[in-house]
């Protein structure tokens, strides 16, 4: 085709986006992973994974899409909490989360998650029909649920609510003061800190609030087992909650781990999707008596193969109209073979990135050059490099119309996608999660792409091993080897950004 043909047909090049929340070929174009098969099948509950391995569709997709096939197939009741970016509730609350402790963190999961049960399964009225023949089990949880402190307002009640609630049951906070909700809400009062009275012998005598709500979980699964039905309790988006790696994340974190332990039968599951290196960092240090049971059911970390990704880009691109009308590609074998998504990939791109001999074939390089110090390489991040692509190879093409080409991007269009992602890797995630870690990873900047341990420890000063452990964690850096001795690589991900030059810093 001519270049003017292929300009026009680019311009109709979407690939959804790499964010879920926003990705509107999520359904469309879904590469079902063992994590997905094992989440289905309810062998795991805690999901870990990088920012843009695939945690939050996941999280979607069955929020989204599935839960009618999941309540018609398998009885399962979806009641889902935490989806939305930096929720204002939780950033309303920020300095009174501050001041609780783990303790507190776990009533206050108790509660949120025992209202979640309530405002989206007892209280729904699509599900009424299963519950018709419950009435008995249903009250038990209503006085059990009253028990428990938690107000049972008289209307059905939005995410922000029941977060807002949740945080005025919790007892431990002074001084006393009424708080008004966002968005017309309404009124909470609510306490902070120790109360100055003496407590009064019934309050002395009260079970603390997880024991009441083992009462309300005995009496949830009461109404479960009458009505031969499951319900997931699911959380999404938790690193966007608390500031990152504070004290508040970690207490309010391993926190959620731990109520998980109440709220996990065979009837109640509480499906967590959590960033890998939080996990990492909550569970580190002081012990964790949670740990077990949380690791007994973890899936894999979220990981993605070379054939996976290349499977989603050529899926989210014949998802079009327009390009499944110019390869009139077999639809049958585009669903179910990686071989003929192959074949349809490098009709798309060209064979290598730049010229032969001796190049690895196009999707090979861009795995490799998307990696980040641990490896990872996340679908969010391809998306967005052949987004790139697409709009330079665009431009290039309308300043020489008349002219042919065989494939449509060009390995010089991928080398553009590879230098804008790596810049929006330093801004929208080095720069903006972890400014606290900003000014060490900045002395990189306009520096070599190879580090010996000697030339860390000039440019990181005494401390430069646990700096530097930090940031491979994080996958700024990652390890090698040159002639038999330990280096420190910046990925080729983070290169451009960091406006690195390909040179080894030996002092």
């Amino acid at each position: 085709m001519n270049n003017a043909e292929a300009a026009e047909l680019l311009a109709d090049l979407d690939l959804g986006s790499g964010v879920a929340e926003t990705d509107n070929l999520l359904e469309a174009a879904r590469i079902e992973t063992s994590v997905f098969d094992d989440l289905i099948a309810d062998r795991v509950d805690l999901i870990p994974g990088t920012k843009g391995s695939g945690k939050t569709a996941l999280y979607r997709i069955l929020v989204d899409f599935l839960p009618d096939t999941l309540l018609r197939h398998r009885r399962v009741v979806l009641a889902h909490g935490v989806s939305t970016r930096q929720d204002t509730v939780f950033l309303a609350f920020k300095e009174q989360f501050d001041k609780l402790d783990e303790s507190d963190f776990v009533d206050f999961w108790c509660v949120y998650l025992a209202s979640l049960a309530n405002e989206q399964f007892i209280r729904n009225l699509t599900f009424d029909g299963y519950l018709h023949d419950c009435s008995t089990q249903v009250e038990r949880f209503r006085i059990a649920y009253r028990n428990a402190n938690i107000p049972d307002l008289d209307r059905p009640r939005t995410l922000k609510e029941i977060i807002s609630w949740s945080l005025a049951v919790v007892k431990k906070l002074k001084p006393k003061v009424v708080w008004k909700a966002p968005e017309d809400i309404g009124q909470f009062e609510l306490q902070f800190g120790e109360s100055e009275e003496a407590p009064t012998r019934r309050q002395q005598s009260e079970p603390k609030l997880p024991l009441l709500i083992n009462e309300l979980v005995d009496a949830l699964t009461a109404v479960l087992n009458a009505s031969d039905l499951s319900i997931w309790l699911m959380i999404d988006r938790l690193d966007e909650l608390f500031a990152r790696r504070s004290s508040t994340e970690r207490k309010a974190l391993r926190a959620l781990l731990t109520t998980t332990r109440l709220f996990s039968s065979e009837r109640i599951r509480a499906k967590i999707f959590l960033r890998d290196d939080i996990l990492e960092q909550i569970v580190a240090g002081d012990g964790f008596t949670a740990l077990s049971h949380v690791a007994s059911r973890r899936s894999d970390t979220l990981r993605w193969t070379e054939d996976q990704l290349l499977s989603m880009v050529v899926r989210r691109i014949f998802a079009n109209s327009r390009f499944q009308k110019a390869f009139r590609p077999d639809e049958k074998r585009l669903l179910h073979s990686i071989e003929y998504q192959k074949q349809l990939f490098y009709q798309i791109f060209e064979d290598t990135v730049y010229r032969p001999p001796n190049q690895s074939p196009t999707m090979r390089w861009i795995y490799n050059h998307v990696k980040d110090g641990r490896g990872v390489v996340t679908p969010r991040d391809v998306i967005n490099l052949v987004a790139r692509a697409g709009q330079w190879q665009r431009d290039e093409y309308r300043r020489t119309p008349e002219a042919e080409t065989a494939r449509l991007i060009s390995g010089k269009a991928v080398l553009y996608g590879l230098s804008e992602l790596s810049k929006d890797k330093r801004t929208l995630y080095l720069e903006a999660e972890f400014p606290h870690k900003w000014k060490l990873i900045s002395k990189f900047v306009g520096g070599g792409s190879e580090f010996s341990e000697r030339a860390l420890r000039r440019i990181m000063g005494t401390k430069w091993q646990e700096v530097t452990d930090d940031l491979v964690s994080m996958g700024v850096l990652e390890r090698a080897t040159r002639k038999g001795s330990r280096t420190f690589k910046i990925p080729f991900v983070y290169r451009a950004g960091l406006e690195c030059t390909q040179k080894f810093v030996a002092t």
